[in-house]
């Protein structure tokens, strides 16, 4: 069967949400974890004091797992391969990265202003980056001193980048840079026995909470399967960061009970011929394409019914 013992990973923003979810079973089945946050709000301000990286590791270690805390922001170079030296000097090596961590700051284009947008940017596309790179280098050096390197990276997406959603320009842009991250780095990691996947949650967090247009279906708790409990996405997470594991370069959609596998940008229809064309002939030729696409919120009536 699929293990995590013997196995380290990092595991960014998980003092709360997601990640915290993701580290409580990665110890459970076995995992060594640096436990990383920075205590900031949900928009990536401030510091509410509360040390939730060493809440989360406090818990794991009176269970009997092993764990260490890492304070600090994921964007910053030096921060993020310091988190890599953290693992490797405290349990001797590196084989799973998780890239959860993640900030909110929701407003129209004609509202966002450029701190909200380099702040959002900044984390979830540079702060998936700063690990992986870091993390990259050193699978690299283990293959070329002639070890073998079972490693995975589990990035985080999310179905604002994949479908879009109102209010998110900043966000869906970034998550959407992380799939397209995703699917080049598997590529260009599969030497070094490296594994690239992506996920894209949907879950009840501190950031989905406030997401436009799902917050308050989200925080609904009924009777029976709660679906949008985080502890639903963490299985497809620790299943990706196992050695017997063979997926790579693919974007996962979960959430509840569901597991989906996504697919990229297609072209779905061809207009086609044999010279160029004319703007009159494109409007007639074009006059049925979708004047409205669907947005992310318009399905998850759907998945929670």
């Amino acid at each position: 069967m699929p293990t995590l013992h013997g196995r380290t990973a990092i595991i960014t923003g998980a003092g709360r949400g997601l990640g915290r979810a993701h580290a409580l079973l990665f110890a459970e089945l076995g995992a060594a974890v640096v436990v990383n946050d920075n205590g900031a709000g949900p928009d990536g301000r401030g510091d509410d004091g509360s040390n939730p990286a060493h809440e989360v590791v406090a818990q794991i270690t009176a269970a009997g797992g092993r764990a260490v805390a890492h304070i600090g922001s994921v964007s910053d170079w030096n921060t993020a391969g310091d988190m890599v030296q953290l693992a490797l000097d405290e349990f001797g090596g590196l084989d799973v990265l998780v890239n959860n961590a993640g900030i909110l700051r929701d407003r129209t284009v004609v509202n966002m202003t450029e701190q909200d947008w380099d702040g959002v940017v900044d984390v979830h596309l540079k702060g998936h980056f700063c690990p992986l790179r870091h993390a990259a280098n050193h699978w690299r050096a283990e293959t070329k001193a002639g070890r073998a390197v079972h490693a995975s990276v589990i990035n985080t997406s999310s179905g604002s980048g994949l479908r879009g959603n109102p209010g998110q320009l900043n966000y869906a842009a970034a998550k959407a840079g992380i799939a397209a991250m995703t699917i080049v780095a598997a590529q260009e990691l599969h030497r070094y026995g490296v594994r690239v996947n992506a996920i894209a949650p949907i879950a009840r967090t501190r950031l989905t909470e406030q997401t436009p247009g799902i917050g308050e279906l989200i925080k609904q708790v009924g009777e029976g399967f709660d679906v949008w409990a985080p502890e639903n996405v963490s299985p497809l997470v620790a299943w990706l960061a196992t050695a017997e594991c063979h997926a790579s370069g693919q974007v996962f959609g979960v959430g509840g009970g569901r597991v989906g596998l996504e697919q990229g940008w297609t072209e779905t229809e061809v207009f086609e011929r044999g010279e160029r064309w004319t703007v009159d002939e494109l409007h007639e030729a074009l006059a049925g394409v979708p004047s409205a696409p669907r947005s992310f919120t318009s399905s998850l009536t759907k998945f929670d019914g």
